[in-house]
């Protein structure tokens, strides 16, 4: 289609999905446009997917404290879209947080199924995670043991990882011939000031003494991977698996940095990794048992939902998500969006519900304008309630300003 708008919202969370806004968006313009929605890995993900053909794909998983859910995941042979918030995110929480039990579980049983039905390339977004585990719930899935002294299987959850002795992987499934690809923007390693429970902890509901539990697990969790069977940590740890080595390795892998002879600390192995933080330590899993790559998330699936070959033609992009903040300039869509319209030459403008960034925040980032529902409704209840029509309103708005 020459001469469109190319509408690529990303969601307006706790209002409306992206598909939810192209569509209100549309229906405001009154001019040819097409509907694409994007996800930058987090909540919305499948449903972007499924927008752009991917079919849907309903299974009933673990939660992340354990009871049932009904989750999907998008399909397209090969390619399987995987979203953790589907089965295992804070929205799957019955009754509330559940920072030190929560598991990733259901996660890996969303993958199983996908490799079960013949997924060659599965693409996993991690973020809108309610568990803080290091990703072992979703390797258990997958059929690995997280073991205790004794023996016995560990509990589900971060805070039980404090007591792993031993990570038995016999019984995991093969992934031969599987590509594992984590979309997500964010580059936190799995410990220390930055990493998983220091960071995103407090948001699942962790108190500061919550945090030390889980921070331990996860230490915990690094340094027996490594230990064990070598799946993780610096070079030395790899190479021997001379049992009175592993004192040594446990110590040195548990640590997320190590400190060179100028000061400066440098990450150590997968646990230091950019982005082994994420989804509350299943980027650490992702890398280590599921030998996944991560890339960044927006970038990925703008690739995968063919936005290069329908910006072409277009006249203006129409991008946006609930809020414009100092967060989405740290890799969301929107900017992902923008930088990607900005490659074909196509000027890009954003609705979104509200916005805190200036004129000049949003021209550098590539976005020429933005209108937020709030220019129209002060009252944010409103916005949130009468999100749909509003956007219609902004949209003719933008027609006559743009089109």
């Amino acid at each position: 289609m020459v001469e469109h708008v190319l509408i690529a919202p990303d969601k307006f969370k706790g209002s409306l999905t992206a598909p939810e806004v192209a569509a209100r968006v549309s229906a405001g313009l009154g001019v040819p446009a097409v509907e694409l929605p994007v996800a930058d890995g987090g909540d919305g993900t499948v449903d972007a997917a499924v927008a752009c053909g991917f079919e849907r794909v309903p299974l009933t998983v673990t939660g992340p404290t354990g009871e049932p859910v009904a989750a999907a995941y998008a399909w397209r042979a090969p390619t399987a879209v995987i979203e953790m918030a589907e089965a295992s995110g804070l929205r799957r929480l019955p009754g509330g947080p559940a920072a030190l039990t929560a598991t990733s579980y259901g996660t890996g049983e969303l993958i199983a199924d996908a490799v079960k039905r013949g997924a060659t390339r599965i693409v996993l977004g991690i973020g809108g995670s309610a568990s803080t585990d290091g990703g072992a719930g979703m390797a258990r899935a997958l059929g690995a043991r997280f073991l205790d002294e004794a023996g016995a299987e560990l509990p589900e959850g971060g805070a039980a990882l404090r007591e792993l002795a031993k990570i038995d992987m016999s019984g995991f499934i093969s992934l031969d011939g599987v590509e594992v690809v984590v979309a997500s923007d964010v580059d936190n390693p799995l410990l220390g000031a930055h990493g998983a429970a220091a960071v995103y902890g407090p948001q699942k509901g962790a108190s500061p003494e919550d945090v030390q539990v889980l921070e331990a697990g996860l230490a915990r969790l690094a340094a027996r991977a490594a230990a064990t069977h070598g799946l993780v940590g610096a070079p030395e740890c790899r190479s021997s698996g001379r049992e009175s080595d592993e004192g040594a390795n446990e110590e040195r892998s548990g640590r997320d940095h190590e400190h060179a002879h100028d000061g400066v600390p440098r990450p150590m192995g997968v646990a230091g990794a950019p982005g082994a933080g994420a989804g509350g330590g299943v980027g650490f899993a992702a890398l280590a048992f599921l030998r996944a790559d991560i890339q960044p998330g927006i970038e990925y699936l703008l690739d995968l939902l063919g936005f290069g070959a329908q910006v072409r033609g277009a006249r203006l992009v129409i991008t946006g998500e609930g809020s414009l903040d100092e967060q989405s300039l740290r890799g969301k869509a929107p900017v992902g969006v923008a930088r990607a319209a900005a490659v074909a030459g196509v000027p890009v403008v954003a609705v979104c519900g509200r916005r805190t960034l200036s004129d000049d925040d949003l021209r550098a980032a590539g976005i020429q304008a933005a209108y937020a529902l709030t220019d129209l409704e002060p009252d944010p209840a409103r916005c949130m309630a009468e999100a749909g029509p509003l956007l219609e309103r902004l949209a003719a708005r933008i027609a006559a300003e743009w089109t």
